[in-house]
């Protein structure tokens, strides 16, 4: 039987960034194909069953698949220079939690699988829990079909290379209803736990978060011999835009909202950009306060690109409002594993666009660092097996 730190340490090699740090492995990338690769033959190795719907999601059925089975598992794609744990750790749970139960002799009465959503960080295509938000119907299609990535590949594309048939896309009323319950171990993305304490914690919610793109345009010149007072310069309304989303969400309380990617276009050295394209992250317990927020922010950047001679238009990629887990099976996680706190969470996942579908929950596992999305994201070995343990004990309760 192997632990949670020796199934990570198996695949930590994989998609290592020389570059960043860390690991990036957005999806269907060789990277992220080698991982799933690596749970298809882990899976094999305990005699679970392994398909591929048509969403591109994989299943793994310990049992016949069935209606309302138990259903664990997360994603294996990353962000650019992302953590080991943000994913992988909630996909080697399952798998280890798998080993406990039949060493425990745990006999299931109804089926369990364990499942990996691709795209569930959105960095290739723009869209966060993509796969999830196929199979539920969340998203349209066709808007999934046409999204690109920075290299102008289509996800119809991208997909019909990887032997998925991209006319297929789409809620799946078939592979829904088997799931009866859905429960997700994932890394903390925070300090709820802390470094002293229990270990694991029970989720409660998640915040309404959204993704939009400010694109500021301008007039692409010579760096050289254009005079500083004949420049409509969309990067200089960038970065004042940028200092303006910062005050805006300070200035409201449990808000947040953060530019963590700018594209100028073209992009050279001595060239003033001609336009300049900036992805915007808002999030707030509050589905209108988050609304209000990206609308004062829209109006603050079309003043300030005004003022420098340019204009800014603003698109929604995605938006997720915000998630309460399901009570009965929180109360049910809670009872499993007395003494875990319960813990809102700011981080989007694949549960939370489920749970507007089929009971859902979430496990916490401690992260001393409170730091993710990023290489120092850590979690203790000893805190992963007992991730594992904790996710057994709650999976025997359910099966």
């Amino acid at each position: 039987m192997e632990t949670v730190s020796q199934l990570l340490e198996s695949i930590s090699d994989v998609g290592r960034d020389t570059v960043r740090g860390g690991y990036s492995r957005p999806v269907y990338s060789t990277a992220e194909l080698d991982l799933r690769g690596w749970f298809v033959e882990q899976a094999g190795r305990r005699g679970l069953e392994v398909e591929t719907d048509r969403n591109g999601i994989i299943w793994a059925w310990w049992g016949a698949p069935e209606k309302g089975a138990l259903v664990t598992g997360s994603h294996l794609d990353s962000v650019p220079g992302g953590g080991a744990f943000d994913g992988p750790l909630g996909v080697a749970s399952a798998l280890a939690a798998v080993d406990v139960l039949r060493q425990r002799g745990v006999q299931p009465n109804r089926s369990l699988a364990i499942t990996v959503f691709p795209e569930e960080e959105g960095s290739r295509f723009g869209v966060a829990c993509l796969g999830s938000r196929l199979l539920t119907g969340a998203i349209d299609p066709d808007k999934a079909r046409n999204l690109r990535d920075a290299d102008g590949n289509t996800f119809a594309d991208v997909s019909r290379g990887n032997a998925l048939d991209p006319e297929h896309f789409g809620r799946d009323e078939e592979a829904l209803a088997r799931i009866g319950d859905f429960v997700e171990l994932h890394v903390e993305q925070g300090r709820g736990l802390g470094e002293e304490g229990p270990a694991i914690a029970v989720g409660s919610s998640i915040l309404g978060h959204g993704r939009w793109k400010l694109t500021v345009s301008g007039q692409g010149n010579h760096a050289g011999t254009t005079l500083m007072q004949d420049r409509a310069d969309p990067m200089v309304a960038a970065a004042q835009i940028i200092l303006a989303v910062q005050k805006t969400a300070a200035a409201q309380p449990d808000a947040r909202a953060t530019v963590g990617r700018l594209e100028p276009i073209p992009g050279g050295t001595n060239v003033i950009a001609s336009r300049v394209q900036l992805w915007l992250d808002v999030r707030h317990p509050e589905d209108a306060v988050t609304a209000a927020l990206v609308e004062a922010i829209h109006g603050k950047a079309q003043k300030i690109a005004a003022f420098e001679g340019c204009s800014v238009t603003l698109t929604e990629e995605s938006y997720s409002g915000t998630v309460h887990f399901d009570a009965a099976l929180q109360r049910q996680l809670e009872n499993a594993l007395p003494g875990a706190p319960v813990l809102a969470t700011g981080a989007g996942h694949d549960a939370g666009v489920l749970a507007g579908y089929v009971p859902s929950g979430m496990i916490f596992v401690r992260n001393p660092t409170g730091i993710s999305h990023s290489p120092e994201e850590h979690v203790e070995d000893d805190d992963a097996d007992a991730g594992a343990g904790a996710l057994a004990d709650v999976l025997e309760g359910l099966l």
